[in-house]
């Protein structure tokens, strides 16, 4: 839990969020478990350690693709749940009071780090027992219990239901819906345009309808705007397979941002897995639920993988992450301004996208010319009038092109220091306090020239701060236009004498960007590697690489401690780069075909969907089977953090066993399979066995067009493309030693 909260503060995050899922606590009837993987007070103290807040979604029901929304089968045999009924408000209360005992003195009333509950889910029942007062009623259980916090939230979409003035609502809104019925591409998603009039997303997948309007809009006048689901990925649902391209995911959080939200949270940050040997606890048409899950597997093609490793998106959302831990307190303050034109709806790609937020004559231009897989246009010689309270500003100085695909942030009246700048046409990401005075690092946007203008006489001098640093700069319009060339460093002097550092660090750096302590001082990481503090310390994991540069900034006085080779390479301008090397470390993966796949029957259609759902367990009898043989060395190698076993098929469902226990699965979507070999449990004294379901060609499951395989094959396939092992290396790097 430790290591998860680590990459989460070096992700730019600052409030954890968990469900306390009541299934796996309380199995059966009063036998709690708090243990290991279950430890909910080792998870929140772990927040704590990493200067972390905790946000509790206790339920009872959290849904979270989990049978039953997580409440235990014992219950669900024998009382009617989601209500005021009194025997499964006994239940309910006892559960409530083991989870205070599990966070007693964590509250932040004690000077812990839990901020806040979520009550129940996705709820908008309204027959007997039910309504906003089983809410309330769950509010008053949850403070009997002891657990008292300054916020209680519930979720605000789907005419959701709650007591006014009791609970705040929270939203949410994902780039593609796997919880759908549709075997075809998503129409445009609503999470891509900017909402002005309603907080309420579209379709979040609620597992229980209701056809009067809900309660959130009504209180938007006295709630904050916070976000609690808004897709770090989507899951992978039987009948719907969606793979997400980085900025499908980037790209709602500026909307969201320039809607209003001021609190962004994710589902997910983190993927996960199920618990080992919980082989029915996934939600499942077999057992009622509206849609077919894997047994184990939760990648959710989050940030962060199922098993730690950070995936591409994370480089996307960073920047933004330090954006708001830097400013949010002064977006807080900003009201949404929307433009004159607005998009009919969100199949209107032609109407450009934009909003702004501002407070007095400050404020921030959002900006999203991205719609996942929809093209939008061209903005052609774009200038945007942004009328503020007592001036008008015209930003950039002469009309741009923006090129399909772009969004961005881009400031406007913002203090650097004593300086001012009128706008700036470059994302800010964040600040650092060095000995020689303030450092800003800003985000170029791909394909239009940075363009700082400072209000006139407070600034007096500009300098470049490498050779290869090229800064232009031109008075217009009573300012100063300062002009730097993307990765260029300059230095001004204000007018106070004071000076500051202006970072414009072109789009691709800027992804491989990390603000973490280290050696007494925030210091700018730049790496390909993944990199997070620990302890002190600066932990940087590589997966696949052995060696790689690690640029700094402010430079380090003294080399830091390694235990791998750890060089300092010259480089003209303020970072100070570091090249590190590993011993590679290689192990080969066996692949022995046990048995060919047997036809398998069409994919039948049914559940309360009515759509296609996951073949009926008999079905799985009829895979095609491997043996994996893994060096016995290759699953505890020493000098690794990780490694994983990368699978590549063809089929329908894969399945990997240790012995005779499940411990992945995995519905083709065309992404490798990674599986971490310390995430779970591997008996190397057990054979490994990979089995793959067949993929027929007339499957009426919805695959992304370019991973899919049915357009190729005759009949079925079910074919092993290739398995390797991928080593995570790690270096620790321990603060230097003056002297």
């Amino acid at each position: 839990m430790g290591r998860r909260a680590g990459e989460g503060q070096g992700a730019g995050v600052d409030i954890v969020s968990s469900y306390v899922i009541w299934r796996y606590h309380e199995p059966r009837s009063g036998q709690f478990d708090w243990n290991a993987r279950l430890d909910l007070r080792r998870f929140v103290e772990a927040c704590a350690k990493r200067g972390l807040y905790a946000f509790v979604r206790i339920g009872p029901w959290v849904h979270a693709e989990v049978r039953y929304g997580g409440v235990p089968a014992w219950v669900v045999d024998q009382v009617p749940t989601r209500s005021d009924d009194p025997l499964y408000l006994q239940h309910v209360q006892r559960f409530f009071a083991e989870i205070a005992a599990q966070l007693k003195g964590l509250l932040w009333k004690d000077g812990g780090p839990v901020i806040g509950i979520q009550l129940e889910n996705e709820y908008n029942l309204t027959g007997p027992q039910q309504g906003p007062a089983h809410i309330a009623t769950l509010k008053r259980l949850a403070r009997e219990a002891g657990l008292d916090t300054p916020l209680y939230t519930v979720t605000g979409w789907d005419n959701a239901v709650f007591p006014r003035h009791e609970v705040a609502p929270v939203f949410g809104g994902y780039a593609d819906l796997p919880w759908g019925t549709s075997t075809a591409m998503s129409a445009p998603g609503e999470v891509y345009g900017f909402r002005f009039t309603s907080r309420v997303g579209g379709d979040l997948g609620a597992q229980t309808h209701n056809s009067e309007p809900g309660d959130a809009d009504a209180v938007a006048g006295e709630t904050p705007f916070l976000g609690a689901e808004f897709g770090g990925g989507v899951p992978t649902m039987y009948r719907r397979r969606p793979v997400l391209d980085p900025d499908d995911i980037a790209a709602m959080l500026p909307v969201q941002l320039g809607s209003g939200v001021n609190l962004y949270g994710y589902y997910m940050l983190h993927g996960g897995r199920n618990p080992p040997g919980d082989v029915d606890g996934q939600e499942s048409t077999a057992t009622g639920g509206y849609n077919d899950l894997p047994v184990v597997n939760y990648d959710f093609q989050a940030p962060f993988g199922a098993n730690g490793e950070a995936h591409r998106v994370l480089g996307k959302l960073r920047p933004l992450h330090l954006f708001l831990q830097q400013w949010g307190s002064k977006l807080a303050t900003c009201d949404v301004y929307a433009p004159e034109l607005v998009p009919r709806g969100a199949d209107d790609l032609e109407t450009p996208r934009f909003s702004v937020r501002a407070d007095g004559d400050r404020g921030f231009l959002f900006f999203n010319n991205h719609v996942r897989q929809h093209r939008m246009p061209a903005r052609q010689g774009v200038q945007f009038e942004v009328k503020l309270a007592t001036r008008t500003i015209m930003l950039p100085a002469a009309p741009i092109d923006i090129a399909p695909g772009m969004w961005f942030v881009w400031p406007i009246g913002l203090a650097l220091g004593s300086a001012r700048l009128r706008y700036a046409t470059a994302q800010p990401v964040t600040r650092l306090s060095t000995p020689e005075g303030e450092t800003y690092v800003f985000s170029a946007t791909d394909g239009i020239a940075a363009e700082f203008v400072f209000e006139s006489g407070c600034v007096t001098y500009f300098e470049s701060a490498s050779s290869h640093s090229t800064v232009t700069t031109h008075e217009v319009d009573d300012g100063l236009v300062v002009r730097p060339t993307p990765g260029s460093v300059f230095v001004a002097t204000c007018s106070d004498d004071t000076r500051i550092t202006i970072i414009t660090l072109a789009s691709e750096d800027i992804e491989r960007l990390s603000v973490l302590p280290f050696d007494g001082q925030r210091r700018l990481i730049l790496t390909d590697a993944l990199a997070f503090e620990r302890d002190g310390e600066l932990v940087l994991r590589s997966t696949g690489v052995d060696s790689f540069d690690v640029d700094v900034y402010p430079p380090l006085q003294h080399a830091p401690g390694s235990t791998h080779a750890f060089v300092e390479v010259p480089l003209d301008g303020v970072f100070q780069r570091f090249a590190v090397s590993m011993p590679p470390v290689a192990f080969d993966v066996g692949v022995t075909p046990l048995r060919f796949a047997q036809t398998v029957s069409s994919v039948a259609s049914g559940g309360a969907a009515r759509a296609a759902v996951e073949p009926v367990p008999e079905s799985f009898g009829k895979a095609a089977a491997w043996r994996i043989d893994v060096p016995e060395e290759a699953l505890n190698a020493p000098g690794l953090s990780n490694a994983y076993l990368s699978i590549r098929y063809a089929g329908d469902v894969g399945r990997l066993f240790s012995g005779a226990d499940l411990i992945d699965d995995h519905f083709y979507n065309g992404l490798p399979w990674q599986i971490g070999v310390r995430n779970m449990t591997i008996d190397s004294r057990q054979p490994l066995m990979l089995t793959v379901l067949p993929m027929r060609a007339d499957a009426p499951v919805y695959l992304d067009a370019r991973h899919d395989l049915r357009p190729a094959i005759c009949d079925q396939v079910a074919e092993i493309l290739g398995v390797s092992w991928v080593p995570e290396y790690e270096v620790v790097l321990s603060p230097p030693v003056s002297g």
